[in-house]
């Protein structure tokens, strides 16, 4: 494959079915939609685990959460694994970041040539509350539901900076020599879910078909969902204007995301450099919006560990929908592959398989993999997926077998179903192929026991207390008593 340039778009928490092309009726989004029109677009890609840190962290290195142990908000990414940053960086090429990285600190030799105002976890700390699993400490997310609406907030400021910087860049940008990889990282639609007034005009809150299960009589009864729910205090279930507020607000930050991507679309190519640079457009997990009575990431689901992913550029197939299964894994092979670097010794035997060679190819089997270690849950919880099946493995509790092709909303768990239990013990023997699941599980929890102890324990991160969001650089953290 030819060697190009690559811009690397990476948004933050946008659910898979809320853009244009993929098929949502309502929201707008442009530029995602031509950028797929001239590319590829991948309609069961993965996150490797559907919180922020972990999932950037695996991003970063190639590696699942557990061969690598950063396992939740807690545990930012340090430098300390090598990244697909180290080895372009080690081999002369120019790889800048703007924005978003939720790594421990820019004091750290995260790979990268330039950070360019970058947004690390809070003190190098993070979310240390959520390493306490065994008599946890629950959170109120009620009130940033029922605040959502129209206004202003200083995550849409940050990405328009963020916008500001990335076609600066691609004005400045080197013209000559080794191919050149920008990873601009965008906090929207992350909540808070506040929208401009003109964008959340656009959606009325009436007009917005909510998600599977989102009435508490239909909330699928699984303990460990229904964990989530108390954890997060979302039940009982938000009246139903609240919910539809809160969607068209999540809808119209989509939109103003799609505009600050169009921005730096137009950079690009005013600059000359379209057709020498391939692009890439994912986000780190998605975001359930109600459905199953769940607002955020965390599980399973396709609202939220399924994730957007669209290719473009030199010899990406235009206007190619490919159904093979996808891991934001895959990113590490397919930044080297993209810009002509190649692997160290030590990344034989990565997960990850390249983009450009699967988008190039015809829909294939494949099993991807994703797991979650975080905050809202009791024990660890471990995916797979092929282009049928969802099998979701809860340690010490019943798992969840979906057929997602016969049920894309996931409103029929098989898993006790007689007639799938050969397809459930597959599962099952090649996740333990993978992993020990019970071992990982308490391999996490003894790690995440030991960083409370480091912190200075249970009642010292309680003083400390917690924050909904990361601050912007230059913003300081709201902590809220516990």
């Amino acid at each position: 494959m030819p060697h190009t340039n690559l811009l690397y778009i990476l948004s933050d928490q946008h659910n898979r079915d809320l853009l244009g092309c993929y098929g949502h009726p309502l929201v707008q989004t442009p530029n995602l939609d031509r950028l797929a029109a001239g590319g590829t677009r991948f309609t069961n890609a993965y996150t490797p685990c559907p919180i922020c840190v972990p999932a950037r962290a695996s991003l970063a290195t190639g590696r699942y959460v557990h061969q690598i142990g950063y396992w939740d908000n807690a545990f930012p990414y340090d430098g300390a694994t090598p990244s697909w940053h180290h080895r372009l960086r080690e081999q002369g090429h120019q790889v800048d970041v703007i924005g978003k990285l939720h790594f421990r600190s820019a004091d750290d030799d995260n790979g990268w040539s330039r950070e360019i105002e970058p947004l690390h976890v809070v003190d190098g700390i993070g979310d240390a509350l959520g390493s306490i699993r065994e008599n946890a400490i629950f959170r109120n997310k009620r009130e940033g539901m029922e605040e959502a609406g129209p206004g202003d907030s200083t995550y849409l400021q940050y990405d328009a900076r963020n916008a500001d910087n990335a076609v600066k860049w691609l004005k400045d940008a080197p013209q000559d020599g080794k191919p050149w990889a920008l990873f601009l990282s965008l906090v929207c639609p992350h909540p808070p879910y506040i929208a401009p007034q003109e964008l959340f005009d656009l959606y009325p809150p009436d007009d917005i078909p909510l998600l599977p299960q989102w009435r508490e009589e239909d909330w699928p009864d699984h303990p460990a969902i229904d964990y989530f729910r108390r954890y997060f205090t979302f039940a009982p279930q938000f009246d139903e204007a609240t919910i539809r507020r809160m969607n068209a607000a999540y809808y119209g930050v989509v939109t103003y995301l799609d505009q600050q991507i169009g921005r730096v679309l137009a950079s690009l190519e005013a600059n000359g450099l379209a057709e020498k640079t391939r692009i890439v457009y994912t986000t780190d997990h998605g975001e359930h919006l109600g459905a199953r009575g769940i607002y955020g990431k965390f599980t399973m689901y396709e609202e939220s560990a399924g994730v957007p992913l669209i290719l473009a550029g030199p010899d990406v197939p235009a206007g190619k929908v490919c159904q093979t299964p996808v891991s934001l894994v895959d990113s590490f092979p397919s930044v080297l592959e993209a810009v002509g670097a190649t692997p160290a010794p030590e990344d034989a035997g990565l997960p990850g398989a390249s983009w450009w060679a699967i988008a190039n190819q015809p829909d294939a089997e494949r099993t991807v993999f994703s797991e979650y270690h975080a905050l809202g849950t009791e024990s660890g919880i471990y995916m797979l997926r092929n282009r049928r099946y969802k099998y979701v493995h809860y340690t010490h509790q019943q798992p969840q077998l979906f057929d997602l092709l016969a049920d894309p909303d996931e409103c029929n768990d098989l898993a006790a179903s007689l007639e799938h239990r050969a397809v459930l013990a597959d599962f099952e023997a090649e996740l333990r192929t993978l992993l020990d699941p019970e071992g990982v599980d308490a391999q996490a929890k003894a790690d995440q026991k030991a960083k409370v102890a480091s912190l200075g324990g249970e009642e010292a991160l309680r003083q400390r207390g917690s924050f909904e969001n990361s601050p912007v650089p230059g913003e300081k953290p709201k902590f809220k008593l516990v």
